[in-house]
């Protein structure tokens, strides 16, 4: 009887349940390739078996590079993500101007729905080397000669965190000032009672109200560590070959090895253990939660 009376419940869960199973679990058949020799031939079930050479591949050539590249710049992004997303909050919900606090929310979120396509090529009109904004008009006023932006390694690691924060910041911000809007102003009023600053305030009710949107947003950051933003790192620095040093990771590895000949099973063994680190990422920084701040943690 009880199933009964909930099969309406079932049939409105089924369509989302379809859905998952083909898009997300069905396709998870194909990681058998990451321990395959795949050929076209063969296709991904009946390519011959070659054990972990692929891994052993990945780790005798570019493994510390692009794990370096992929978990610094990952680090740097959640830190620095964080600090500015709180900050700009905090000021957006200073300001006094219903419109003007509008127009602020808009205009920062705006940059994180451009394409990367777009950044890149914004990027570029700063950047070239002949007809770029730096060069021709900030270093010639300086009276510095022009950089070849595309082909210096060096400068690229401040470069991408500068397009990543423009770009991504104003989402995590949207969301800080959705958890300061719910925090209740009486709390506010009764510390300008008390006779205290807006830095009191700030560490004191602010941040503190913050915790459970901080925590979240750097548990789901952290499930991600491993993964980049392959048009950060592939479009924006136009695939020179002389910027990999500093912009290959993870993701645009295995989009060069997909393309490359006989890449598939090393990309697939690239994709493999990044999710797998992902995963234990994920239980590991949710288990400190939960034993630091069982009321914050995800599950």
């Amino acid at each position: 009887m009880q199933f009964r009376q909930y099969i309406p419940l079932y049939l409105m869960v089924l369509p989302g349940c379809i859905y998952f199973l083909i898009n997300n679990y069905i396709p998870m058949t194909g990681i058998i390739v990451a321990f395959k020799k795949y050929t076209k031939s063969g296709g991904i079930y009946f390519s011959d078996w070659c054990g972990l050479d692929n891994f052993q591949y990945l780790f005798k050539t570019d493994a510390w590079l692009i794990i370096r590249n992929t978990l610094g710049y990952n680090i740097v992004f959640i830190i620095l993500g964080l600090v500015v997303g709180v900050a700009l909050a905090i000021l957006i919900t200073d300001v006094w101007s219903p419109k003007a606090k509008k127009l602020y929310q808009s205009a920062i979120m705006l940059p994180f729905l451009i394409s990367m396509v777009i950044v890149s090529y914004i990027v570029f009109a700063f950047l070239s080397v002949e007809n770029g904004l730096i060069n021709n008009t900030l270093l010639a006023s300086l009276g510095l000669d022009p950089v070849s932006w595309y082909s210096e390694a060096k400068y690229w690691p401040f470069i991408l965190v500068i397009v990543h924060l423009w770009k991504n910041v104003g989402y995590g911000t949207l969301i800080y000032i959705a958890g300061i809007t719910g925090i209740d102003p009486t709390y506010y009023e009764a510390a300008k009672l008390d006779g205290a600053s807006r830095w009191q305030q700030i560490k004191s009710i602010t941040l503190p109200g913050l915790t459970p949107s901080l925590i979240t947003m750097t548990l789901l950051n952290i499930g991600r560590i491993f993964y980049s933003d392959f048009g950060l790192f592939y479009q924006v620095p136009q695939n020179s070959g002389m910027l990999y040093s500093t912009t290959q990771t993870i993701d645009t590895y295995v989009y060069r090895a997909l393309i490359s000949t006989g890449g598939i099973g090393r990309s697939a063994a690239a994709g493999f253990f990044q999710s797998i680190v992902g995963f234990v990422l994920v239980l590991t920084a949710n288990l400190i939660v939960r034993k630091v701040s069982p009321d914050n943690a995800m599950f």
